[in-house]
């Protein structure tokens, strides 16, 4: 039956060569990523501390008031205090400063609690039912890469990101005035023979100061993305949507509730591939969602980037408490050019992919994370003190000597 499912995702593959596909972002500013940095930068001031913390970190925002929930284990002079700042410090950075939702005047409620010694058990190495450090919890991961951007990222995901990060850095230089925190972007692409040739529509929607009209917005708006899709990719004028709905002042908490860890596909690869199920912020790099949803795109790129595939999906799977992970799939979408089994093997034989082993190979227990909260967490450039770590072609040589 699994071979069976195989053949057909690899014929459906085959025959889809013309289509148009659609991803989305949201900016740092949206209420989910301001809850997801948040979560995030508590993450990093534990791991700061302390690399062997423990957190679990969820947070809500709504008018005028932040909840941060969860459990953590780490040093004591962590206060409550110390924990109000780093929410404050996010807010700060993003640059909410209105009427609403001010980071100097935000009513910021800290609920976390001590990790659970049941949960603690099973991870810990040396206890539960493996001898060696288990997966934070069961679960399945996905990795994705492709040949459709130099990032080797799906370019849907890739220029709505980029379109809102642009926006996101003129208004923080003051580049661009009038334009808030909250916005979202949407690329509709389309693709003749597996490879996207123009954008069909593009989205923006973005918070505004009042007083400026829909059509100013747009003339804002428009040179930031001109300058992000590649030439003649632009979409016909009406095709071209910014604020449909006319007016957007009220934005940010005050306009929407946000929630850590509701912006699973934009976090990934827009849609171009399986999703897991798990969020990644606010999650120390114990809990497998993260860290070997981190790895299995490592694995993914190193693949694609080494000449193996155009494209390629990895899954693994987990278990609390165990250190191995339960399954390991590759799928080069029929563009590999060697056996999906001789590609699993390589990688198994290059990393370690106990919960330990991804750490220590990607160095995830440091205080990298805030940054990665807004903008995806994947197509990024790898950073000098390790940030995105996972975005490292280093494993092509050691694939190309083992495969050939």
């Amino acid at each position: 039956m699994q071979q069976q499912q195989h053949d057909a995702q690899q014929e459906l593959h085959t025959e889809l060569k013309d289509y148009i596909f659609t991803s989305e972002s949201v900016s740092e500013g949206h209420p989910d990523k301001i809850c997801d940095r948040i979560s995030d930068e508590i993450v990093d001031l534990y791991l700061g501390k302390d690399p062997e913390s423990r957190v679990a970190c969820e947070t809500l925002v709504t008018t005028d008031t932040v909840v941060i929930a969860g459990e953590t284990r780490g040093p004591d002079s962590i206060t409550r205090d110390d924990i109000e700042q780093a929410a404050r410090k996010a807010i700060k950075d993003i640059g909410y400063e209105q009427e609403g939702f001010h980071w100097e005047t935000v009513n910021v409620d800290v609920k976390l609690h001590k990790q659970s010694v049941d949960i603690a058990q099973g991870v810990d190495e040396g206890t539960g039912v493996d001898t060696n450090e288990g997966a934070g919890d069961q679960g399945i991961m996905f990795g994705y890469a492709c040949r459709e951007t130099d990032a080797l990222m799906p370019a849907a995901i890739h220029y709505s990101h980029a379109i809102l990060r642009a926006l996101a850095e003129a208004r923080h230089s003051g580049a661009i005035k009038g334009i808030e925190p909250d916005s979202k972007s949407q690329v509709t692409l389309e693709y003749k023979n597996d490879m996207p040739v123009r954008a069909t529509s593009v989205v923006v929607s973005t918070q505004h100061a009042d007083g400026l009209s829909q059509d100013d917005v747009k003339e804002l708006v428009r040179p930031y993305v001109e300058k992000i899709l590649p030439e003649d990719w632009m979409p016909p004028e009406e095709e071209f949507y910014v604020n449909p709905t006319g007016r957007v002042v009220i934005g940010g908490p005050v306009g929407d509730a946000g929630l850590t860890g509701r912006k699973i596909i934009v976090d990934t690869y827009g849609g171009a591939a399986p999703h897991g199920g798990g969020a990644f912020s606010g999650k120390d790099p114990t809990k497998v969602d993260r860290s070997a949803a981190y790895a299995a795109r490592y694995l993914a790129k190193n693949v694609v980037a080494s000449g193996y595939a155009e494209g390629c999906t990895i899954q693994l799977a987990y278990a609390i408490g165990v250190s191995k992970p339960l399954s390991f799939y590759v799928n080069t979408h029929g563009t590999g050019t060697v056996p999906e089994e001789v590609i699993i093997k390589a990688l198994q034989e290059t990393v370690d992919l106990s919960p330990r082993g991804i750490r220590e190979h990607l160095k995830l227990s440091r205080p990298i994370y805030a940054r990665t909260a807004a903008y995806g967490h994947f197509g990024r450039e790898p950073e000098s003190d390790g940030g995105f770590s996972w975005e490292k072609t280093d494993l092509v040589d050691g694939l190309q000597k083992i495969i050939g």
